[in-house]
Protein backbone atom coordinates (compact mmCIF):
# COMPACT_ATOMS: atom_id res chain seq x y z
CA UNK A 1 0.00 0.00 0.00
CA UNK A 2 2.83 2.25 0.27
CA UNK A 3 4.25 2.12 -2.67
CA UNK A 4 0.95 2.51 -4.25
CA UNK A 5 0.28 5.19 -1.84
CA UNK A 6 3.77 6.94 -3.57
CA UNK A 7 3.20 6.13 -7.37
CA UNK A 8 0.11 8.02 -6.38
CA UNK A 9 1.72 11.42 -5.47
CA UNK A 10 4.05 10.99 -7.69
CA UNK A 11 1.50 10.33 -10.73
CA UNK A 12 -0.68 13.49 -9.82
CA UNK A 13 1.84 15.95 -8.76
CA UNK A 14 2.17 16.76 -11.84
CA UNK A 15 -1.19 18.22 -12.54
CA UNK A 16 -1.01 20.68 -9.32
CA UNK A 17 -0.12 23.52 -11.96
CA UNK A 18 -3.78 23.12 -13.70
CA UNK A 19 -5.16 24.63 -10.38
CA UNK A 20 -4.80 27.51 -8.33
CA UNK A 21 -4.99 28.34 -4.54
CA UNK A 22 -8.15 29.94 -2.89
CA UNK A 23 -7.72 33.90 -2.97
CA UNK A 24 -11.26 35.00 -1.55
CA UNK A 25 -9.91 34.58 1.61
CA UNK A 26 -6.58 36.78 1.19
CA UNK A 27 -4.47 34.18 3.85
CA UNK A 28 -5.52 31.30 2.09
CA UNK A 29 -3.39 32.87 -1.37
CA UNK A 30 -0.54 32.27 0.80
CA UNK A 31 -0.79 28.22 0.60
CA UNK A 32 2.25 26.25 -1.61
CA UNK A 33 0.18 25.15 -5.06
CA UNK A 34 2.91 22.64 -5.68
CA UNK A 35 2.50 20.61 -2.08
CA UNK A 36 0.74 17.34 -2.11
CA UNK A 37 0.42 14.97 0.59
CA UNK A 38 -1.79 11.93 1.88
CA UNK A 39 -2.17 9.53 4.94
CA UNK A 40 -4.05 6.33 5.45
CA UNK A 41 -5.15 5.23 8.74
CA UNK A 42 -6.92 1.93 8.81
CA UNK A 43 -9.03 0.97 11.23
CA UNK A 44 -6.28 -1.22 13.03
CA UNK A 45 -4.43 1.36 13.76
CA UNK A 46 -1.80 1.20 10.90
CA UNK A 47 -0.54 4.03 9.07
CA UNK A 48 0.60 5.31 5.97
CA UNK A 49 2.12 8.61 4.89
CA UNK A 50 3.67 10.20 1.42
CA UNK A 51 4.12 13.59 -0.24
CA UNK A 52 4.28 16.43 1.86
CA UNK A 53 2.39 14.90 4.62
CA UNK A 54 4.04 17.46 7.05
CA UNK A 55 2.28 20.67 5.18
CA UNK A 56 -0.08 22.81 7.62
CA UNK A 57 -3.04 23.54 6.18
CA UNK A 58 -6.69 24.97 7.67
CA UNK A 59 -9.55 22.56 7.63
CA UNK A 60 -11.96 24.69 6.17
CA UNK A 61 -15.14 23.06 5.15
CA UNK A 62 -13.59 19.96 6.16
CA UNK A 63 -15.13 21.09 9.58
CA UNK A 64 -18.53 20.54 8.40
CA UNK A 65 -18.57 16.77 8.79
CA UNK A 66 -17.92 17.69 12.66
CA UNK A 67 -20.25 20.01 12.80
CA UNK A 68 -22.89 18.30 11.76
CA UNK A 69 -21.85 15.26 14.42
CA UNK A 70 -22.23 17.81 16.88
CA UNK A 71 -25.52 19.10 16.11
CA UNK A 72 -26.74 15.90 15.32
CA UNK A 73 -25.63 14.79 18.99
CA UNK A 74 -27.21 17.87 20.69
CA UNK A 75 -30.36 17.70 18.60
CA UNK A 76 -31.28 14.89 16.58
CA UNK A 77 -31.72 14.22 12.92
CA UNK A 78 -35.62 14.96 13.27
CA UNK A 79 -34.68 18.85 14.23
CA UNK A 80 -31.47 19.40 12.57
CA UNK A 81 -32.95 18.15 9.17
CA UNK A 82 -36.48 20.73 10.14
CA UNK A 83 -33.73 23.12 9.48
CA UNK A 84 -31.13 21.53 6.72
CA UNK A 85 -32.17 19.11 3.56
CA UNK A 86 -30.44 16.20 2.62
CA UNK A 87 -30.67 16.75 -1.06
CA UNK A 88 -27.09 17.44 -3.29
CA UNK A 89 -26.96 20.73 -4.50
CA UNK A 90 -26.16 21.65 -8.03
CA UNK A 91 -25.43 25.17 -7.16
CA UNK A 92 -21.91 26.57 -5.79
CA UNK A 93 -20.87 25.82 -2.20
CA UNK A 94 -21.80 29.80 -1.38
CA UNK A 95 -24.72 30.19 -3.29
CA UNK A 96 -28.14 32.25 -2.21
CA UNK A 97 -29.73 31.63 -4.92
CA UNK A 98 -31.92 28.56 -3.73
CA UNK A 99 -32.53 29.84 -0.33
CA UNK A 100 -35.01 32.61 -1.67
CA UNK A 101 -36.15 29.83 -4.29
CA UNK A 102 -37.50 27.03 -1.47
CA UNK A 103 -40.66 28.08 0.25
CA UNK A 104 -39.45 26.83 2.99
CA UNK A 105 -35.69 28.70 2.92
CA UNK A 106 -33.88 25.53 3.97
CA UNK A 107 -30.29 25.07 2.67
CA UNK A 108 -30.13 22.02 0.53
CA UNK A 109 -27.76 20.28 2.44
CA UNK A 110 -25.34 20.28 5.46
CA UNK A 111 -22.28 20.92 3.31
CA UNK A 112 -22.86 24.04 1.32
CA UNK A 113 -22.19 26.93 3.67
CA UNK A 114 -25.71 27.91 4.30
CA UNK A 115 -26.50 24.41 5.56
CA UNK A 116 -23.41 24.12 7.57
CA UNK A 117 -24.02 27.60 9.29
CA UNK A 118 -27.47 26.62 10.15
CA UNK A 119 -25.79 23.45 12.01
CA UNK A 120 -23.45 25.57 13.58
CA UNK A 121 -26.23 27.44 15.13
CA UNK A 122 -27.96 24.27 16.30
CA UNK A 123 -24.68 22.96 18.45
CA UNK A 124 -25.25 24.18 22.10
CA UNK A 125 -23.97 26.38 23.50
CA UNK A 126 -24.85 30.35 25.05
CA UNK A 127 -22.90 31.68 22.93
CA UNK A 128 -20.11 31.71 20.15
CA UNK A 129 -17.18 30.65 22.28
CA UNK A 130 -18.73 27.84 23.30
CA UNK A 131 -20.42 26.31 20.35
CA UNK A 132 -17.05 26.51 19.19
CA UNK A 133 -15.61 24.48 22.03
CA UNK A 134 -17.72 22.32 21.91
CA UNK A 135 -17.05 21.12 18.22
CA UNK A 136 -13.33 21.90 18.62
CA UNK A 137 -12.80 19.56 21.29
CA UNK A 138 -15.04 16.86 19.10
CA UNK A 139 -12.18 17.58 16.42
CA UNK A 140 -9.67 17.11 19.00
CA UNK A 141 -11.10 13.42 20.09
CA UNK A 142 -11.92 12.55 16.52
CA UNK A 143 -8.40 13.68 15.23
CA UNK A 144 -6.84 12.04 19.28
CA UNK A 145 -4.78 15.09 19.05
CA UNK A 146 -5.35 17.86 22.04
CA UNK A 147 -2.57 20.36 20.41
CA UNK A 148 -4.64 21.55 16.70
CA UNK A 149 -5.35 25.03 17.15
CA UNK A 150 -7.29 27.71 15.29
CA UNK A 151 -4.82 29.84 12.97
CA UNK A 152 -5.66 33.06 14.22
CA UNK A 153 -4.17 34.79 10.92
CA UNK A 154 -6.53 32.71 8.36
CA UNK A 155 -9.56 33.40 11.03
CA UNK A 156 -9.25 37.33 10.88
CA UNK A 157 -8.90 37.10 7.02
CA UNK A 158 -12.62 35.01 7.00
CA UNK A 159 -13.68 37.11 8.93
CA UNK A 160 -13.15 41.03 7.38
CA UNK A 161 -13.60 39.27 4.10
CA UNK A 162 -16.84 36.61 5.32
CA UNK A 163 -19.54 38.99 3.61
CA UNK A 164 -21.16 36.49 1.21
CA UNK A 165 -21.62 34.20 4.44
CA UNK A 166 -22.90 37.12 6.42
CA UNK A 167 -25.31 37.56 3.88
CA UNK A 168 -26.84 33.85 4.15
CA UNK A 169 -26.42 34.29 7.81
CA UNK A 170 -28.27 37.21 8.19
CA UNK A 171 -30.51 36.32 5.05
CA UNK A 172 -31.22 32.31 7.32
CA UNK A 173 -31.89 35.10 10.71
CA UNK A 174 -34.46 36.84 9.01
CA UNK A 175 -35.87 33.44 7.31
CA UNK A 176 -36.53 31.96 11.02
CA UNK A 177 -34.21 29.09 9.97
CA UNK A 178 -31.62 30.78 12.60
CA UNK A 179 -32.30 31.67 15.83
CA UNK A 180 -29.59 32.22 17.83
CA UNK A 181 -27.34 35.45 17.47
CA UNK A 182 -25.79 35.73 13.60
CA UNK A 183 -22.40 37.35 14.77
CA UNK A 184 -22.11 34.75 17.40
CA UNK A 185 -22.86 31.85 15.08
CA UNK A 186 -20.32 33.37 12.62
CA UNK A 187 -17.64 33.85 14.59
CA UNK A 188 -17.71 30.14 15.77
CA UNK A 189 -17.84 28.97 12.25
CA UNK A 190 -15.33 30.99 11.14
CA UNK A 191 -12.87 29.29 14.02
CA UNK A 192 -14.16 26.24 12.82
CA UNK A 193 -12.54 26.50 9.51
CA UNK A 194 -9.37 28.25 10.88
CA UNK A 195 -8.48 25.23 12.90
CA UNK A 196 -5.33 24.42 11.68
CA UNK A 197 -3.87 20.73 11.36
CA UNK A 198 -2.03 18.06 8.96
CA UNK A 199 -3.41 14.84 7.32
CA UNK A 200 -2.44 12.41 9.89
CA UNK A 201 -5.64 14.68 12.33
CA UNK A 202 -7.83 14.07 9.36
CA UNK A 203 -7.05 10.54 8.34
CA UNK A 204 -7.83 9.57 11.70
CA UNK A 205 -10.80 11.32 11.80
CA UNK A 206 -12.10 9.35 8.86
CA UNK A 207 -11.24 6.34 10.42
CA UNK A 208 -13.81 6.64 13.10
CA UNK A 209 -16.28 7.55 10.58
CA UNK A 210 -14.77 4.01 8.69
CA UNK A 211 -14.72 2.21 12.20
CA UNK A 212 -18.78 2.18 12.50
CA UNK A 213 -18.16 5.58 15.25
CA UNK A 214 -15.23 4.12 17.10
CA UNK A 215 -11.76 5.39 17.91
CA UNK A 216 -8.82 2.29 16.11
CA UNK A 217 -6.70 3.38 18.59
CA UNK A 218 -8.74 2.96 22.14
CA UNK A 219 -12.12 1.52 20.74
CA UNK A 220 -13.97 3.74 22.51
CA UNK A 221 -17.55 4.80 20.98
CA UNK A 222 -16.68 8.75 19.99
CA UNK A 223 -19.68 9.02 17.44
CA UNK A 224 -23.25 7.28 17.57
CA UNK A 225 -23.55 4.50 15.37
CA UNK A 226 -26.79 6.22 13.61
CA UNK A 227 -25.43 9.67 13.66
CA UNK A 228 -22.00 7.57 11.84
CA UNK A 229 -24.68 6.29 8.95
CA UNK A 230 -26.03 9.81 8.42
CA UNK A 231 -22.69 11.34 8.19
CA UNK A 232 -21.19 8.92 5.63
CA UNK A 233 -24.52 9.37 3.33
CA UNK A 234 -24.33 13.22 3.40
CA UNK A 235 -20.80 12.79 2.60
CA UNK A 236 -21.20 10.15 0.12
CA UNK A 237 -24.13 12.64 -1.62
CA UNK A 238 -22.89 15.86 -1.15
CA UNK A 239 -19.45 15.93 0.27
CA UNK A 240 -17.92 17.31 -3.12
CA UNK A 241 -20.23 20.46 -3.91
CA UNK A 242 -21.22 19.80 -7.56
CA UNK A 243 -18.69 17.48 -8.55
CA UNK A 244 -19.94 15.08 -6.07
CA UNK A 245 -21.57 12.32 -8.51
CA UNK A 246 -18.41 12.72 -10.54
CA UNK A 247 -16.55 11.77 -7.45
CA UNK A 248 -19.16 9.01 -6.60
CA UNK A 249 -18.35 7.59 -10.06
CA UNK A 250 -14.53 8.18 -10.54
CA UNK A 251 -13.57 7.47 -5.86
CA UNK A 252 -17.10 5.83 -4.87
CA UNK A 253 -16.33 6.62 -0.89
CA UNK A 254 -17.49 9.09 1.37
CA UNK A 255 -15.69 12.36 1.33
CA UNK A 256 -15.66 15.54 2.23
CA UNK A 257 -13.36 18.56 0.86
CA UNK A 258 -12.42 21.63 1.66
CA UNK A 259 -10.39 25.07 0.39
CA UNK A 260 -7.59 24.83 2.38
CA UNK A 261 -6.89 21.66 -0.02
CA UNK A 262 -8.02 19.02 1.94
CA UNK A 263 -10.03 16.04 1.22
CA UNK A 264 -11.44 13.40 3.95
CA UNK A 265 -12.07 10.19 2.51
CA UNK A 266 -13.79 7.34 4.14
CA UNK A 267 -13.35 3.91 2.92
CA UNK A 268 -16.31 2.01 5.33
CA UNK A 269 -14.84 -0.68 7.42
CA UNK A 270 -11.28 -0.06 5.96
CA UNK A 271 -9.40 2.84 6.64
CA UNK A 272 -9.81 6.84 6.20
CA UNK A 273 -7.17 8.53 3.87
CA UNK A 274 -6.54 12.08 3.93
CA UNK A 275 -4.94 14.21 1.04
CA UNK A 276 -3.82 17.53 0.44
CA UNK A 277 -3.28 19.78 -2.21
CA UNK A 278 -3.75 23.70 -1.88
CA UNK A 279 -4.17 24.12 -6.11
CA UNK A 280 -8.20 23.56 -6.27
CA UNK A 281 -10.15 23.03 -9.77
CA UNK A 282 -13.24 24.84 -10.25
CA UNK A 283 -15.08 23.52 -8.08
CA UNK A 284 -13.07 24.56 -4.92
CA UNK A 285 -12.03 21.15 -4.53
CA UNK A 286 -8.25 19.40 -4.67
CA UNK A 287 -7.45 19.23 -7.70
CA UNK A 288 -4.42 16.62 -7.48
CA UNK A 289 -6.08 15.09 -4.29
CA UNK A 290 -8.98 14.07 -6.38
CA UNK A 291 -6.12 12.63 -8.61
CA UNK A 292 -4.49 10.58 -5.77
CA UNK A 293 -8.01 9.51 -4.30
CA UNK A 294 -9.26 7.82 -7.94
CA UNK A 295 -6.02 6.50 -8.47
CA UNK A 296 -5.58 4.77 -4.70
CA UNK A 297 -9.63 3.92 -5.57
CA UNK A 298 -8.62 1.76 -9.02
CA UNK A 299 -5.70 0.16 -7.22
CA UNK A 300 -6.69 -0.50 -3.99
CA UNK A 301 -10.32 -1.65 -5.24
CA UNK A 302 -12.17 1.53 -2.61
CA UNK A 303 -15.41 2.05 -4.42
CA UNK A 304 -18.34 1.12 -2.08
CA UNK A 305 -20.16 0.80 -5.46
Amino acid sequence: MQSILKTAIENSKKITKNGKVATYIPELAKGDRDALGACIFDISGNIILEGDYQTKFTIQSVSKVVILICALIDNGKDVVFSKVGKEPSADPFNSLVKLEMKETHKPSNPFINAGAIVCTSLVEGDNGIEKFSKIHNMMKKLANNNDIEVNYSVYNSEKLTGNTNRAIAYYLKGAGIIEKDVEDVLDAYFKCCSVEVVVEDIARMASVIANNGVAPWSNDRIIPEYINKIVKAIMMTCGLYDRSGEFCIEVGVPAKSGVGGCIMAVVPNRMGIAVVGPALDKYGNSIAGTKVLEELSKELNLSIF
